[in-house]
């Protein structure tokens, strides 16, 4: 047996032993970092083939670093609606400062008062998929080349435009019919352009000596209601007219919008233009409106709002991000995708509690949650480290007398080669 190889069989037993204390020290000071996996350290042993058949050569013991990224941590909750959670399987995608994309399981997520990026702890930004522009998008399934930045910078002050409107309930069967140029009653909608202004239309409703009603769409800035007791229409050009049909149980037929019609079909609706610079195009649905006995009991309706300002966001569990605005309306604006990767366990670690695809770990595959065996995403929750303190002060007790044990086989073998050197005196 070569003394030589026990020395070194020592100082392999005392490195693997040290190798195991720095996992060990990395795990408790990282055991309340968020989203953080704990390491282990696994020995395999290396032996010397003897080829002399009568000596043994003593080996050492290899090394293996692992992360238990797999393994998920308890979930608590928090008072912050930007606090992420992954509940199962996936990571989320951020970019460090460079504009390296990388994973993490680390959601503590809050604006960054300089850039408006949602950022974690480590300065990583979350990253995703845009929906300002409308429409579901389009994942790329194995890259993140296409994500940007979950930022409220690009969400600013927003004006939604009216483009639908309509009327419904009763019209009077009995009503007299109202003389050329005049009209039966009138009503009032308010209608935003593009610019988010409120622009007032006023609906004016005629009844036709053939129990048809006209309804014809002013302006009401441009063409106010002449004064007066005699009901006359506005001189003014109307921004829309559709003379409405009704059948023998009261029910809306069709539209005419020009000509004399002697039976009413087709679209029920009309067309009009929003006054104004940016004005558009908006189809009034008529076809609930009804024609029987009683009174008038005409009710309108117009989507779109007036400019509000963006106060936060929320998240849904399928990662969708709203802006929400002071007038409490809001506005899907990003989704947030969910990353995974064939062998988690092998992806490579980086600072800022991140990682980094490897061959070993199998490239990125991209979704969202609930969807190909991902988790969900939980609002103001947290996922904490998987480390157990008390499984690690065990391991750390293990090493300790592990590591005493090969130093005294060093200082064995030491005291042998001495002793050998000694027989030449």
């Amino acid at each position: 047996m070569s003394l030589i190889g026990v020395l070194r069989t020592g100082v392999s037993g005392m490195n693997a032993q040290s190798n195991r204390i720095s996992t060990v020290a990395e795990n408790i000071q990282n055991s309340g970092t968020t989203g953080y996996k704990r390491s282990s350290t696994e020995f395999s042993s290396l032996l010397i083939a003897d080829t002399a058949g009568s000596n043994y050569n003593s080996g050492s013991v290899e090394t293996t670093v692992r992360r238990a990224v797999t393994e998920g941590g308890t979930i608590n909750a928090t008072t912050s609606k930007s606090d992420l959670a992954i509940d199962g399987n996936g990571f989320f995608v951020v970019q460090d400062p460079s504009g390296a994309p990388l994973l993490t399981r680390a959601g503590n997520f809050k604006i960054d008062a300089s850039s408006n990026n949602f950022t974690n702890a480590a300065g990583m930004t979350l990253m995703g998929y845009s929906l300002l522009d409308g429409g579901e998008p389009t994942t790329t399934l194995n890259s993140v080349a296409d994500m940007v930045p979950i930022s409220l910078a690009s969400v600013s002050a927003r004006a939604t435009p009216t483009t639908e409107a309509s009327l419904s309930g009763n019209l009077p069967a009995d009503a007299p019919a109202a003389a050329a140029g005049q009209y039966s009653k009138k009503y009032s909608l308010v209608a935003y352009d593009q610019l988010g202004k409120a622009r007032t239309v006023d609906v004016y409703l005629a009844k036709n000596a053939d129990s048809s009603w006209t309804a014809s769409l002013y302006d009401a800035a441009a063409n106010p209601t002449p004064s007066g007791s005699t009901p006359a229409l506005p001189g003014g050009t109307p921004l829309g007219t559709a003379t409405v049909g009704f059948n023998a149980q009261g029910k809306v037929t069709g539209t005419q919008v020009a000509g004399t019609p002697v039976t009413y079909t087709g679209p029920k609706s009309l067309s009009l233009t929003i006054p104004g610079a940016s004005g558009g195009s908006v189809a009034v649905d008529l076809s609930s409106l009804t024609q029987l006995a009683g009174d008038y009991g005409v009710e309108g309706a117009a989507n779109g709002k007036a400019p509000a300002a963006v106060t936060g966001t929320s998240f849904a569990a399928d990662g969708t991000v709203y802006a929400t605005f002071d007038d409490g309306s809001r506005l899907a604006a990003f989704r947030v995708p969910l990353a995974t990767v064939p062998s988690a366990d092998n992806l490579e670690p980086r600072s800022g509690n991140v990682y980094r695809p490897t061959v070993e770990s199998g490239d990125i595959q991209v979704g969202f949650a609930s969807q190909g065996g991902r988790g969900t995403i939980k609002s103001g929750a947290l996922e904490q480290s998987n480390v157990d303190v008390s499984t690690e002060l065990t391991a750390m007790i293990e090493s300790q007398s592990v590591y005493t044990a090969n130093s005294k086989v060093f200082t064995t073998g030491n005291e042998m080669l001495d002793t050998l050197m000694s027989l030449k005196r």
